[in-house]
């Protein structure tokens, strides 16, 4: 491929998938955790009476120490270079996959295929995470890496793929802790290539002093995150409870069945094109996704059966992730060669795979057959274009999905009268202000307030999602959780007494507010 070609295209479709599908959000998940940390990490005196900057999670990541870095040189604010991180990510995991296609003997337009259906995303059900990331995490500028590091590595490009593996560490260690087991075995394995597979452990090797000094560094905020703890019968209760999908045990059969089919279609895949596959390919193909399957039954056992404390922290069957990816892989790249060679039924079918796991993401249904309907069609388009304007069909599936599939891969949660609240409450309240939302159960509005308005929540359901790492925050959590849970008015003194100063609630009192609009009312407390 032409560099500057593979450069467009990478940028192209990383903008195409930020802005148009599967597209990002932002406060509406995990960053909900990670900035009103990154706030505090920046000023201490931001959100300081709130549990969960008290309970910081990020020492094991340069997340934080990147972000804050790049918004004192830039001047912008944690959304802007957050987003950056996230585009420039993506568009490196989009080169890895052109680069994967290109080790397959692809051309550019079919490599470009390829990497143009795996850009699609897919939600992985039962640990409920995604190839491509909508939030800015550590998760979702890792996974993208290690695409890269897999394509380089298709390449024997060995040291570029370590430093884009260990960059992938550095940001999120349990994402890369899979791709680096499996290149341990390709790496140690005797070949006549061995010495240059070990050239990718050199970035590694600086990567791990470099995470270890990093968190000795913040070793004194917060809680310590214990290794090797059991839980006990209140922490497994309140996982069970608040963070069902680490446990395998809580997941539908279907979903288990799922990812086995997945896994049958990604073998099938393979046995069709395995000639072109070179070996570094084929191992972390391959690897990866055994890793991912296997870590079912192996969360079963150390979590379930031993207790261990570190398997929710850490959440292995989030490999599963590599699974989904690597079936989808292969299956767009037999369609692509079975169009190469001309055989449109062979290509049709491979693709209707490719095409599936974005509009219905788990294979045992229920489904929706108008989605069914649109994938066949893709598939069909893109098995008769030829493989000269498939690509196009490719892009036109980036407006299809949503717009004829009816596809919603999040909902809007920002509205007007909730940043009207959050500018209110900024402006108008002392920074040590602690607002609580009783009556809102799970809504993700406290948790847009919290970040936007810089002032501390009491308690919220997505700040729960914690529980996993610490026991005293879990706690902490299920006391307010459950304290705060049904609003009556004989709670407000209890409320003072546990340190609120206001009350936001959506029906209002038989008193006059400190403010108020179409949704919310705001009552203080002292």
């Amino acid at each position: 491929m032409k560099p500057l070609a593979t450069a467009a295209a990478s940028v192209a479709l990383a903008l195409l998938t930020f802005f148009q599908f599967p597209g990002h959000t932002w406060l509406q998940q995990d960053s909900q955790i990670y900035v009103p940390i990154l706030e505090h990490l920046r000023d201490p005196a931001v959100l300081r009476n709130d549990i969960l900057v008290q309970h910081p999670h990020v020492a094991f990541t340069l997340y934080d120490e990147t972000a804050l870095a790049l918004r004192t040189v830039s001047g912008a604010g944690f959304r802007e270079v957050l987003a950056a991180q996230q585009i420039a990510t993506r568009a490196l995991g989009i080169w890895g996959l052109l680069l994967m296609g290109e080790a397959l003997g692809l051309a550019f337009a079919p490599a470009l295929l390829v990497a143009a259906i795996c850009s699609l995303g897919a939600l992985i059900p039962g640990p409920a995470v995604l190839t491509f990331e909508y939030e800015p995490t550590p998760r979702a500028f890792a996974v993208p890496l290690l695409f890269c590091a897999i394509g380089l590595a298709a390449h024997r490009r060995h040291l570029a793929a370590g430093a884009a593996a260990a960059m992938a560490f550095l940001y999120h260690p349990p994402t890369a802790l899979p791709f680096w087991g499996v290149y341990f075995v390709l790496a140690l394995w005797p070949h006549r290539e061995r010495r240059a597979r070990l050239a990718c452990l050199i970035p590694l090797a600086a990567a791990v002093p470099l995470l270890g000094a990093a968190a000795r560094a913040q070793s004194a905020s917060g809680e310590a995150q214990r290794v090797f703890a059991r839980l006990d019968s209140a922490e497994e209760f309140l996982q069970r409870m608040r963070t069902a999908y680490v446990w395998i045990s809580t997941w539908p059969a279907a979903t288990v069945v799922h990812h086995v089919l997945i896994l049958a279609i990604l073998i099938a895949a393979f046995v069709r094109i395995r000639q072109a596959v070179n070996v570094e390919l084929r191992v972390l193909l391959l690897g990866l996704a055994a890793l991912g399957l296997l870590t079912m039954p192996l969360s079963w056992l150390l979590l379930e059966q031993f207790h261990w404390g570190l398997v929710p922290q850490v959440q292995p069957m989030r490999a599963l992730l590599f699974l989904t990816l690597g079936m989808q892989f292969l299956s767009a790249a037999a369609g692509a060669q079975a169009i190469a060679a001309r055989r449109p039924a062979e290509a049709f079918a491979w693709f209707a795979f490719a095409y599936l796991l974005p509009l219905e993401p788990v294979l045992t249904g229920p489904f929706v057959w108008s989605r069914v309907g649109l994938a066949l069609a893709l598939a069909a388009f893109t098995a008769l274009a030829g493989i000269r304007w498939a690509p196009v069909v490719a892009i036109a599936a980036f407006f299809a999905i949503p717009w004829l599939g009816g596809v919603v891969n999040y909902p809007r949660l920002h509205t007007p009268d909730l940043a009207q609240l959050s500018a209110w409450a900024r402006a108008n309240t002392g920074r040590d202000a602690v607002f609580v939302f009783p009556g809102v159960n799970r809504s993700l509005a406290p948790g847009i307030f919290r970040s936007e308005a810089l002032r501390a929540v009491y308690v919220d359901w997505k700040g729960g999602g914690q529980v996993n790492y610490f026991k005293d925050l879990g706690e902490q959590w299920w006391f307010r959780w459950r304290q705060t849970r049904n609003f009556q008015l004989a709670d407000l003194p209890q409320y003072t007494a546990s340190g609120i100063t206001y009350v936001v609630l959506q029906e209002p009192l038989p008193r006059a507010p400190q403010f108020q609009n179409s949704t919310y009312a705001v009552y203080q407390l002292k």
